[in-house]
């Protein structure tokens, strides 16, 4: 077995060392091109040399990056894989025939960076997993009696008493054996709280601890454990992710057969082979190659200064045909944090007062749900009275004097057991946590707190099928049932998954991926195999580093608004680079039967193509200048 893994880890290095062998060669070939164009530009210029002492170094950057790129070319074709940068390849060859370096190293140079920025997109998608493996520790505190070691994570055994110190991330799931505090499981689970744990309570894996250091036993080995399954998952995820025609290559499919076959009409009818480069020297792709690169790259700077990150420039060509669209709940359509949603108050009490008094010792304890009381009553204006006698005991809830007058948060259970109060006072169990205010050992209400939706949630989803032609909207979420209907119901998605792991969440996105484009929107670690699994992935990024380099693009602003002009610049994005390729094609078209006709020669031809490309060129800026309105809700 051990003879296996080392022969698997050899095989993923041996494609890494190629891959990075690839970008490498793909690199140079784009220094060589304009350093070849830069030379040649000083020496005519700046120098006035000779003819051929300008044209060496263009010859030069032909030979050593068109070479390679025409041979890999020839290779597609052998393969039949044939695409728009195949009249590239034929134009490379022709311009150095012809005697057109410049022409033929600035093809080379489009070539190259096309090439540089895909296997970039190739490489950050497979940074993920680097990600992932660094946030897990590398060792662990074993305790013996009173001894504490540290010990790779290989070395832990089923059973094992284990430190978790503050602030650590705890790396194997288990169950805590001494300590109280709470851990941060919001990037695995979903839920959006801080979790309490007291002994007994169990721990997950790659959850982030509190600032109280707890005593933990090993259920489960590291590599069994949830972050281990998340990090599995992730790893399919990536090797089984589906490659994507870009908008360039479907155009391309259709256009470079009517430019060769064109080419090699207007050879054999004339029987003139400079009809043949005439045709071919106006057929060149360069609306192709370089409008629809321009119009992108004017996206990325622009969606860039909305505060949108676009890691893989090929979201912004695909989607707006995306008809599905996919949402994680905590902190996507939600903030992430518990709110105050409901104040059930008993007969004889006021419902400020309670809240006033309840805040008041709330001031005093670090448990996630005193925020949100704290926050409620600053709303209310209320003013917080200083309290005495504050203890917080495990599974008992928090308790204090304010004014003379006890306070008691509290659990349904030891509301019932310890102060004898009766079921059917109380309010029926719903959905979201709860806790419950006993003032002077009386029963006085009931809190009921939720992760609040977003102030934007309910219009943005509502509007989506109308405005972006979304037939689709699934809430895929790894919380409670309760909480993520809750949800649902506010902001009008019907179709609900709960309780999700990463592995469920995976298979739901990929079964909808087979029935049309899937959008994914999440945050946390959970949902990374997911954005990965989706045909696009969107992550807001003020979590995780992992999700980030996960998704396609990533939301800085943690707004849906950002969202909704993500869309909107996408879909201008690849309307103005249609508008461009299809129309400089169009021209080129035209322009090939006059040279097939004999009435452009090989060089009025490639002026004409100079112009069709200035047009496409100019049309492809207006991508990075933004619209009137980028939101529609």
């Amino acid at each position: 077995m051990k003879g296996k893994n080392k022969v698997e880890t050899a095989t993923r290095d041996s494609s890494s060392v190629v891959k990075k062998h690839h970008i490498s060669k793909e690199n140079a070939i784009a220094i060589v091109a304009i350093t070849g164009i830069a030379i040649h530009l000083v020496l005519r210029f700046l120098f006035n040399s000779s003819q051929f002492t300008y044209d060496v170094p263009l010859f030069a950057a032909l030979v050593l990056g068109g070479t390679p790129l025409v041979y890999g070319l020839g290779l597609r074709v052998l393969r039949r894989q044939f695409g728009s940068d195949l009249l590239a390849g034929i134009s490379i060859v022709v311009s150095v025939i012809l005697g057109e370096y410049l022409a033929g190293t600035l093809v080379v140079l489009m070539l190259s960076g096309g090439n540089v920025l895909e296997a970039y997109a190739v490489r950050s998608a497979s940074s993920v997993l680097e990600a992932l493996a660094k946030r897990m520790p590398s060792v662990a505190h074993r305790k013996q009696d009173t001894t504490i070691t540290d010990v790779p994570l290989d070395g832990i055994r089923v059973g094992d008493t284990l430190a978790v110190y503050p602030h650590e991330i705890c790396p194997v799931d288990g169950v805590v054996l001494e300590g109280q505090g709470i851990m941060d499981e919001s990037y695995l689970t979903g839920e959006p709280f801080e979790i309490s744990k007291t002994p007994g309570a169990r721990v997950l894996s790659g959850a982030i601890n509190g600032e109280s250091a707890l005593t933990i036993k090993a259920e489960k080995l590291p590599v069994d454990s949830r972050y281990a399954r998340i990090m599995a998952v992730m790893k399919t995820a990536q090797e089984n992710r589906p490659r994507i025609r870009r908008l360039g290559d479907e155009l391309g499919a259709y256009y470079t057969p009517i430019a060769v076959a064109l080419d090699v009409d207007a050879w054999v009818f004339s029987g003139h082979a400079v009809r043949f480069l005439a045709v071919l020297v106006i057929a060149t792709p360069c609306p192709l190659l370089i409008a629809i690169p321009v119009s992108i790259i004017g996206s990325i700077s622009l969606a860039a200064r909305r505060g949108i990150v676009v890691k893989d420039p090929s979201v912004l060509e695909r989607l707006d045909t995306c008809r599905t669209i996919i949402f994680d709940k905590t902190g996507t359509l939600t903030y992430g944090l518990p709110r105050l949603t409901q104040q059930i108050i008993a007969p004889g009490f006021d419902k400020a007062e309670v809240l006033r008094l309840v805040a008041s010792v709330e001031q005093y304890s670090k448990h996630p749900l005193a925020r949100a009381i704290l926050h409620a009553a600053r709303e209310a204006n209320l003013r917080l009275e200083h309290a005495a006698e504050i203890s917080e005991a495990p599974g008992r809830g928090l308790q204090g004097v304010v004014q003379g007058r006890s306070i008691r948060i509290t659990n349904r259970v030891a509301l019932v057991k310890e102060f004898g109060t009766p079921e059917s006072i109380l309010p029926p169990v719903t959905g979201g946590l709860t806790c419950e205010i006993a003032l002077d050992g009386t029963y006085a209400a009931t809190y009921v707190f939720h992760d609040a939706p977003r102030t934007e949630s309910k219009s943005f989803v509502q509007h989506l099928g109308r405005k972006h032609g979304f037939d689709k909207l699934m809430l895929v979420s790894g919380d409670r049932e309760s909480e993520v209907r809750y949800l649902a119901d506010l902001v009008g998605v019907k179709e609900v998954y709960a309780s999700q792991s990463p592995e469920e969440k995976v298979g739901l996105v990929r079964q909808a991926t087979q029935e049309a484009k899937t959008l994914f929107l999440g945050d946390g670690i959970n949902d990374a195999p997911a954005l990965m699994t989706a045909s696009i992935g969107i992550a807001f990024g003020h979590h995780s580093d992992i999700t980030t380099e996960s998704a396609g693009a990533v939301i800085m602003d943690t707004s849906l608004e950002r969202v909704d002009e993500f869309f909107h610049i996408a879909r201008r994005m690849r309307s103005i680079a249609l508008q461009s390729a299809v129309g400089g094609m169009a021209l080129s078209v035209v322009g090939m039967f006059f040279a097939a006709a004999g009435y452009l020669p090989p060089v009025a031809g490639a002026i004409c193509q100079e112009v069709i490309d200035l047009f496409a060129i100019l049309n492809a800026i207006r991508a990075a200048f933004p619209p009137r309105n980028l939101i529609d809700f």
